[in-house]
Protein backbone atom coordinates (compact mmCIF):
# COMPACT_ATOMS: atom_id res chain seq x y z
CA UNK A 1 0.00 0.00 0.00
CA UNK A 2 1.24 3.49 -0.86
CA UNK A 3 0.07 6.40 1.31
CA UNK A 4 0.81 10.11 1.29
CA UNK A 5 0.37 12.06 4.51
CA UNK A 6 -0.51 15.74 4.36
CA UNK A 7 0.24 18.08 7.27
CA UNK A 8 -1.93 20.95 6.03
CA UNK A 9 -0.90 24.54 6.26
CA UNK A 10 -1.30 27.56 4.08
CA UNK A 11 2.26 28.85 4.49
CA UNK A 12 3.89 25.41 4.87
CA UNK A 13 2.12 22.22 3.81
CA UNK A 14 4.08 19.09 4.67
CA UNK A 15 3.85 15.89 2.67
CA UNK A 16 5.28 12.44 3.23
CA UNK A 17 4.92 9.36 1.03
CA UNK A 18 5.29 5.95 2.67
CA UNK A 19 5.01 2.48 1.13
CA UNK A 20 4.33 -0.66 3.14
CA UNK A 21 3.70 -4.34 2.68
CA UNK A 22 0.86 -4.69 5.18
CA UNK A 23 1.63 -8.38 5.68
CA UNK A 24 5.17 -7.78 6.98
CA UNK A 25 5.93 -6.20 10.32
CA UNK A 26 7.98 -3.00 10.33
CA UNK A 27 8.05 -2.68 6.57
CA UNK A 28 7.68 1.09 6.19
CA UNK A 29 9.60 2.77 3.39
CA UNK A 30 9.59 6.57 3.33
CA UNK A 31 9.86 7.32 -0.38
CA UNK A 32 9.53 11.08 -0.37
CA UNK A 33 8.90 13.96 2.01
CA UNK A 34 8.99 17.71 1.86
CA UNK A 35 7.12 20.97 2.22
CA UNK A 36 5.06 22.99 -0.22
CA UNK A 37 5.19 26.70 0.56
CA UNK A 38 3.16 29.77 -0.35
CA UNK A 39 4.24 33.35 0.32
CA UNK A 40 2.30 34.94 3.19
CA UNK A 41 2.36 38.22 1.27
CA UNK A 42 0.26 36.77 -1.58
CA UNK A 43 -3.54 37.10 -1.50
CA UNK A 44 -5.40 34.07 -0.15
CA UNK A 45 -6.81 33.09 -3.54
CA UNK A 46 -3.32 32.98 -5.08
CA UNK A 47 -1.95 30.98 -2.15
CA UNK A 48 -4.75 28.42 -2.39
CA UNK A 49 -4.31 28.23 -6.17
CA UNK A 50 -0.56 27.64 -5.74
CA UNK A 51 -1.19 24.94 -3.15
CA UNK A 52 -3.83 23.37 -5.41
CA UNK A 53 -1.39 23.30 -8.32
CA UNK A 54 1.50 21.88 -6.28
CA UNK A 55 -0.60 19.19 -4.59
CA UNK A 56 -2.20 18.22 -7.91
CA UNK A 57 1.26 17.74 -9.42
CA UNK A 58 2.37 15.71 -6.40
CA UNK A 59 -0.68 13.42 -6.47
CA UNK A 60 -0.40 12.92 -10.23
CA UNK A 61 3.30 12.14 -9.97
CA UNK A 62 3.30 9.71 -7.04
CA UNK A 63 -0.23 8.26 -7.41
CA UNK A 64 -0.96 7.25 -3.80
CA UNK A 65 -3.59 4.67 -2.83
CA UNK A 66 -4.70 6.83 0.10
CA UNK A 67 -4.25 10.44 1.20
CA UNK A 68 -4.07 10.96 4.96
CA UNK A 69 -4.78 14.49 6.16
CA UNK A 70 -4.38 15.81 9.69
CA UNK A 71 -7.79 16.64 11.09
CA UNK A 72 -8.05 20.13 12.51
CA UNK A 73 -9.26 19.30 15.99
CA UNK A 74 -8.50 22.47 17.95
CA UNK A 75 -6.51 25.60 17.37
CA UNK A 76 -6.01 28.54 19.70
CA UNK A 77 -5.54 31.01 16.86
CA UNK A 78 -8.68 31.16 14.69
CA UNK A 79 -6.78 32.80 11.83
CA UNK A 80 -4.28 29.93 11.75
CA UNK A 81 -7.06 27.34 12.05
CA UNK A 82 -8.85 28.80 9.04
CA UNK A 83 -5.72 28.59 6.87
CA UNK A 84 -5.04 25.03 8.00
CA UNK A 85 -8.65 24.04 7.27
CA UNK A 86 -8.51 25.67 3.84
CA UNK A 87 -5.28 23.82 2.98
CA UNK A 88 -6.78 20.55 4.23
CA UNK A 89 -9.85 21.17 2.06
CA UNK A 90 -7.69 21.62 -1.03
CA UNK A 91 -5.91 18.30 -0.37
CA UNK A 92 -9.15 16.45 0.36
CA UNK A 93 -10.89 17.83 -2.73
CA UNK A 94 -7.96 17.01 -5.02
CA UNK A 95 -7.86 13.44 -3.73
CA UNK A 96 -11.63 13.13 -4.15
CA UNK A 97 -11.53 14.34 -7.76
CA UNK A 98 -8.87 11.70 -8.48
CA UNK A 99 -10.82 8.92 -6.77
CA UNK A 100 -8.18 8.54 -4.06
CA UNK A 101 -9.41 7.45 -0.62
CA UNK A 102 -9.01 10.06 2.12
CA UNK A 103 -8.57 9.40 5.83
CA UNK A 104 -8.14 11.95 8.62
CA UNK A 105 -6.49 11.61 12.02
CA UNK A 106 -6.08 14.08 14.86
CA UNK A 107 -2.63 14.92 16.17
CA UNK A 108 -3.34 12.89 19.31
CA UNK A 109 -4.32 9.81 17.27
CA UNK A 110 -1.02 10.12 15.40
CA UNK A 111 0.96 10.41 18.64
CA UNK A 112 -0.70 7.28 20.06
CA UNK A 113 -0.12 5.25 16.90
CA UNK A 114 3.48 6.30 16.31
CA UNK A 115 4.78 6.51 19.90
CA UNK A 116 2.20 4.71 22.02
CA UNK A 117 1.67 7.87 24.08
CA UNK A 118 -1.00 10.48 23.32
CA UNK A 119 0.92 13.35 24.91
CA UNK A 120 4.22 12.64 23.14
CA UNK A 121 6.35 15.62 22.17
CA UNK A 122 7.03 16.60 18.58
CA UNK A 123 10.61 15.39 18.93
CA UNK A 124 9.43 11.99 20.22
CA UNK A 125 7.07 11.61 17.24
CA UNK A 126 9.83 12.59 14.82
CA UNK A 127 12.28 10.13 16.40
CA UNK A 128 9.74 7.31 16.16
CA UNK A 129 8.98 8.16 12.52
CA UNK A 130 12.70 7.84 11.81
CA UNK A 131 12.72 4.52 13.66
CA UNK A 132 9.62 3.08 11.94
CA UNK A 133 10.83 4.13 8.49
CA UNK A 134 14.42 3.05 9.22
CA UNK A 135 15.80 6.50 8.49
CA UNK A 136 19.30 7.36 9.67
CA UNK A 137 18.18 10.84 10.74
CA UNK A 138 15.04 12.54 11.99
CA UNK A 139 13.13 13.86 8.97
CA UNK A 140 13.36 17.62 8.41
CA UNK A 141 11.60 19.98 8.36
CA UNK A 142 9.05 19.22 11.08
CA UNK A 143 6.11 19.59 8.66
CA UNK A 144 7.52 16.77 6.50
CA UNK A 145 8.10 14.59 9.57
CA UNK A 146 4.51 15.21 10.70
CA UNK A 147 3.25 14.21 7.26
CA UNK A 148 5.28 10.99 7.38
CA UNK A 149 3.81 10.32 10.84
CA UNK A 150 0.30 10.63 9.39
CA UNK A 151 1.13 8.12 6.66
CA UNK A 152 2.71 5.68 9.14
CA UNK A 153 -0.34 6.01 11.42
CA UNK A 154 -2.69 4.97 8.65
CA UNK A 155 -0.49 2.06 7.60
CA UNK A 156 -0.29 0.85 11.22
CA UNK A 157 -4.07 1.09 11.53
CA UNK A 158 -4.57 -0.79 8.26
CA UNK A 159 -2.21 -3.53 9.43
CA UNK A 160 -4.12 -3.83 12.72
CA UNK A 161 -7.50 -4.01 10.95
CA UNK A 162 -6.20 -6.77 8.66
CA UNK A 163 -4.97 -8.76 11.64
CA UNK A 164 -8.34 -8.39 13.38
CA UNK A 165 -10.15 -9.51 10.26
CA UNK A 166 -7.85 -12.54 9.90
CA UNK A 167 -8.33 -13.46 13.56
CA UNK A 168 -12.11 -13.29 13.19
CA UNK A 169 -12.11 -15.97 10.51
Amino acid sequence: MFVVGIDPGLTRCGFGAVRSDLERAESFLAERAGVLETPPSDPIERRLATLHHDLAELFDEIRPDTVVVEKVFFQRNAKTAIGVAQAAGVAIALAGVRGIDVVQYTAQEVKVAVTGYGAASKSQVQAMVAHHCRLSEVPEPADAADALALAVTHLMNMRTHRRWAAAAL
